[in-house]
């Protein structure tokens, strides 16, 4: 028997409409959520998918998030413009920021965007690929809830703090990435989990601070950083920027303001803008070929170039739809009884 069901994009986008709608989410944030969700179940992106409904209407249930915030925009600086989202989720509010991110990067070359103040769900490549595709270079992080031990460490006090990167390609989808700086994300333990399967070595350790491969053992102890100490460092940094920073949270200090609810992380995001053509002047159309040139160099010896395939999914799920698990959709649907 066939364990999944065949929806396009039409399809599953009204249902998480209907889902988001049912929840009880402000009519200002349903378009934004169900964009990002769906947007990961496109692209191929299993844990940042449609199986993020579940840490939305959880987050939701336990009114750790305001679904009716109006996120406002602040003018602080020529480069720095500030969203204060009020407690609402992160997509509105990026996408409120949005445009003056893209005025101040082309007026003066550069230009930072901080969000405060508001629930993470999901990925960060949407951002970054959003500022490529106004032909700008992208780079954003997040600190989340302290579930990752520093390198050499026992006990979590890190986020899984992502860093995502988008380079704009003429005539072509903008070159991104966007990693977890722990081994793993946690949306990926959470599907081992459901899955009932083993963890990579490496990924993560118990309460004792002793190598674990159990989903269960690890989401009690701590994941750990990618390559040691540098992704630790990479770590500790986005903590910084994108926390203190920009006068928001640490994860330590967004896991104790969870009181163990296990709601989504709250705090800030840090995105940058820059504008290419500022720095290049005269020499632009040469310099972009020369990206190009390093891009097509990976690629003829038959290394990944991050964001092939996920556009490649895309196609696929625009074309043909996608298939979803049926036992992941029965859980959303029990979520609305």
């Amino acid at each position: 028997m066939d364990d999944t069901q065949h929806l396009s994009l039409a399809e599953l986008g009204d249902f998480i409409t209907r889902v988001l709608t049912g929840l009880g989410l402000g009519d200002a944030h349903v378009p934004a959520v169900r964009d990002t969700i769906l947007a990961g179940e496109r692209d191929g992106g299993g844990s940042h998918g449609l199986y993020r409904l579940i840490m939305v209407a959880r987050t939701m249930r336990l009114g750790k998030v305001n679904p009716h915030a109006v996120p406002v925009v602040r003018d602080i600086a020529p480069a720095l413009v500030r969203v204060e989202a009020g407690g609402g989720f992160a997509p509105l509010a990026f996408r409120t920021g949005l445009p003056a991110l893209v005025e101040k990067a082309r007026a003066n070359g550069i230009a930072a965007l901080a969000l405060n103040d508001c629930a993470h769900f999901a990925a960060l490549w949407p951002e970054v690929e959003a500022v490529a595709r106004e032909g700008l270079v992208g780079l954003a992080c997040t600190p989340s809830h302290a579930w990752v031990a520093p390198a050499g460490g026992r006990k979590p006090l890190f986020g899984t703090n992502p860093l995502a990167f988008g380079w704009p390609r003429p005539g072509k989808d903008p070159f991104v990435f966007d990693f977890a700086t722990s081994a793993s994300s946690r949306g990926d333990i959470e599907l081992h989990r459901r899955a009932g399967k083993p963890l990579p070595e490496n990924w993560g350790i118990d309460a004792e601070g002793n190598p674990a491969t159990s989903p269960e053992a690890v989401l009690a102890g701590a994941m750990l950083p990618f390559g040691g100490h540098k992704g630790s460092a990479i770590s500790a940094m986005i903590e910084l920027i994108a926390g203190p920073m920009i006068g928001d949270m640490t994860s330590a200090e967004s896991l104790a303001k969870d009181e163990g609810k296990g709601a989504a992380p709250l705090g800030g995001e840090l995105i940058l803008a820059i504008d290419p053509a500022r720095f290049q002047g005269d020499r632009a159309a040469g310099r972009m070929q020369a990206a190009e040139a390093m891009f097509q160099a990976i690629t003829d010896q038959g290394a990944r170039l991050p964001s092939l395939r996920r556009y490649a999914a895309r196609r696929r799920s625009e074309a043909g739809g996608v298939r979803v698990s049926r036992a992941l959709l029965a859980d959303i649907e029990a979520l609305l009884a």
